[in-house]
């Protein structure tokens, strides 16, 4: 009885709040119904995916403002953005991308403790002194929009950085060239070079990059990644003096798609070059190489190393050698060495296995050894394979459990390696790895926590829908009573091959102080058990994801973590199609719903820009045989009217490049019109962010607020004032 009356007072609190506000705007039906392979696929908020129509803003403004409103009146909102700013200040200096250059020569990006955003620096050697080489608060001083450095890379003699910028966390960004001596820049800034596709020659007397072409009024947002060049300008020449040397238009005889987005490797001391393609999405593509001499050539002469059923996903040069990271015959993938005197693909040599159970993850090649990542679960080990040693030795790391991520070096210049080791219950920290013996290296100063929280980590495994096991970690303070009262939120991605590793957030710790439990579950899709598992849950098996969540939330409810009035999900990107689905085949099983940034509408989205570099993982509605899939898979069209649907916020920023904001406008359109629960359905926006990227540690702290203010708040923790 008494939870049938907190049930009906969380409903009545939502509708009066509800009533106190000015409603948000209703978006009017004009329907597209559209016949697809003998299917009527109806569309009624198809004129939102045009972003730039008045109307369509003037829509969106009006969500974004009655969202702030709701938000902004949930009780105890702002002191909970103020705690979570506390926890991540207090967790130190945040540092990612280290790359390690010859001369010892550290590069990478780093925000200091209480900053917005991430600053370029550098230092020579672990305990010199930090250089900061591009601060982009400058620019965002200068022009009022943010700015964000998306991604750098030295020259081998450490005199210049090439580095992207961006505005507004829309990714467009430009290249750079920084004199490191002279703390200025060399030539003017290239448009339309995105993405980390940018490489020196092994002198560090020119570089080549990829850049987009210039698209015209008349261009459909499809032809954006279409028909990009890879291109070679000596250091300090104009960028009308680049010379193209590979791509769709300017090697026409190597038989490359549109899609195809090239990227060159060189390393210092090789006489080769390699030329790889991807999609931007997904990492197998074609393989080429090509002597360096040939840059002088009128043409470059490629030579096919490997095709995209090669599945080549990663890898390193060095000197004759091309090492490379595959999961052709190897689900749990595997790394091979080709002599490149001699480029025939089968006469490559393998070189690191992983270990039974274990998935290799990535690697690095130094002077004398491979130091490769290997997977176990959530965690993520070290393992050194010398040569002629395919099996390798695991290496004992400072903290058990955790996941270890590798640092570049790229020159292959050390016989030690500096990796970032995380764990559910420790912040990050950089160390040393020198034969066994790992030192801390002192790149981070370590955090203070404004409180100790002694916190419980649980590993299970969830039987889902077909028998299939589904491993999930579960989170949150020792001593909690299981009794269905705590406020849960499960979260999960499950697209890519992306799993979700041991890392510690402490902005989470605001949730777990609330009482709150985080349960990240490695749904099909994910990598966790290497290809076989991202296959089961890709394309037409894209329900195994969905129904895995399903099953992760019934144990969380059986188990006594949460009740369906304490339960919410979470999902983010690709992880939309996850949260969505879940959602709309289960939404008794939910208080509350995020969709951040996520993929609602999978028919339509090969229509937008970076919706086309997506088919590969999700498929392509023209296609008869895939289109039932993408149907099933969007949760736009799975809405059903006069369905009691949990409350939801979706999140999105405008600038967003890679999921367009229509995504989420034209599903909380719908659920709007379609829920009968009488619980808020809202669009919290951000005019000055994207897809995450870029995105200052300001903007962080305030969605984080947002997301468990409005998740405790539905969960009946939380009052509306």
């Amino acid at each position: 009885m008494s939870t049938l009356k907190s049930l009906l007072g969380a409903t009545a609190l939502a509708l009066a709040l509800s009533s106190a506000l000015a409603a948000p705007p209703v978006a009017p039906v004009r329907d597209v119904p559209e016949n697809l392979h003998g299917t009527t696929v109806h569309d009624p908020y198809r004129y939102f995916e045009n972003i730039k129509d008045t109307g369509v803003q003037a829509w969106l403004k009006g969500q974004g403002d009655y969202a702030r409103q709701v938000l902004d009146r949930i009780e105890g909102r702002a002191a909970l953005e103020k705690r979570i700013a506390e926890y991540s200040a207090s967790a130190g200096d945040s540092i990612n991308a280290i790359v390690r250059m010859p001369g010892d020569k550290i590069f990478y990006l780093k925000r200091p403790r209480g900053e917005r955003q991430f600053k370029l620096v550098m230092r020579e050697g672990l305990q010199g002194a930090e250089k900061v080489l591009v601060d982009p608060e400058a620019e965002t001083a200068r022009t009022g929009t943010p700015h964000a450095v998306n991604y750098f890379v030295p020259s081998w003699d450490g005199q210049h950085v090439a580095y992207g910028m961006s505005a507004g966390g829309s990714e467009d960004a430009s290249l750079y060239v920084l004199n490191i001596a002279s703390g200025k820049q060399v030539g003017a800034p290239i448009p339309r070079v995105h993405e980390k596709n940018v490489s020196w020659t092994p002198d560090s007397r020119a570089l080549t990059f990829n850049q987009l072409k210039p698209l015209s009024p008349e261009d459909s947002e499809t032809e954006t990644y279409l028909d990009s060049r890879v291109l070679w300008l000596a250091l300090g020449q104009p960028e009308s003096a680049a010379k193209p040397i590979f791509g769709p238009t300017v090697t026409p005889q190597l038989g490359l798609a549109r899609l195809d987005v090239g990227a060159i490797l060189f390393a210092p001391g090789s006489p080769w070059m390699i030329a790889r393609t991807s999609d931007t999405t997904w990492p197998e593509g074609a393989v080429f190489v090509a002597p360096v001499t040939d840059l002088a050539q009128p043409a470059v002469r490629w030579k096919r190393i490997a095709s995209f059923d090669d599945h080549i996903v990663d890898m390193e040069l060095k000197g004759d050698d091309l090492i490379f990271k595959t999961r052709k015959d190897a689900p749990r993938y595997k790394l091979m060495k080709l002599d490149l005197r001699n480029p025939v693909l089968a006469r490559a040599q393998p070189l690191a296995l992983p270990p039974a159970g274990g998935v290799i993850e990535s690697f690095v090649v130094g002077r004398d050894a491979v130091v490769a990542s290997v997977r176990d679960g959530t965690a993520i080990g070290l393992r050194r394979y010398r040569a002629g040693d395919t099996a390798g030795h695991a290496i004992a790391l400072p903290v058990a459990g955790g996941a270890a991520f590798l640092n570049e070096d790229p020159a292959h210049a050390y016989g030690d390696v500096l990796y970032t080791l995380s764990s559910w219950s420790q912040l990050a920290r950089e160390w040393r790895l020198d034969g066994e013996t790992s030192t801390d290296t002192g790149l981070r100063k370590p955090g203070k926590l404004p409180a100790s929280i002694d916190l419980q980590v649980t590993q299970v495994k969830v039987r889902s829908h077909d028998g299939a096991m589904v491993p999930m970690t579960i989170i949150h303070r020792k001593g909690l009573k299981r009794d269905g009262t705590n406020p849960t939120l499960l979260d999960a991605y499950g697209s890519y091959g992306h799993t979700i590793s041991a890392f510690f957030n402490p902005n989470s710790m605001a949730w777990i102080e609330q009482g709150g439990v985080l349960a990240y579950s490695n749904v099909r899709g994910s990598g966790v058990y290497g290809e076989p598992w991202r296959q089961a849950g890709f394309k037409t098996t894209k329900p195994n994801t969905w129904k895995d969540g399903v099953a992760s939330a019934r144990y969380l409810i059986e188990q006594g973590y949460a009740s369906p009035k304490t339960l919410g999900v979470m999902g983010t990107s690709a992880g939309g199609i996850f949260v969505g689905r879940v959602v709309t085949s289960a939404p008794q099983l939910f208080a509350a719903a995020i969709f951040n940034v996520g993929v609602m509408d999978a028919v339509r989205a090969e229509e937008s820009a970076n919706g086309i570099t997506n088919i590969s993982e999700f498929g392509s509605y023209k296609n008869p045989k895939e289109f039932p899939a993408l149907l099933e898979m969007s949760t736009y069209h799975q809405i059903q009217d006069g369905t009691p649907y949990p409350a939801v916020m979706a999140i999105h920023g405008l600038n967003d490049p890679r999921v367009d904001v229509w995504h989420s406008a034209k599903a909380i359109a719908r659920l709007q019109a379609a829920s009968n629960s009488g619980k808020p359905v809202i669009l919290r926006t951000d005019a000055q962010a994207g897809h995450g990227m870029g995105s200052t540690a300001t903007q962080r702290n305030a969605m984080s607020a947002d997301i468990y203010s409005f998740l405790l708040w539905q969960m009946g923790k939380r009052r509306a004032e």
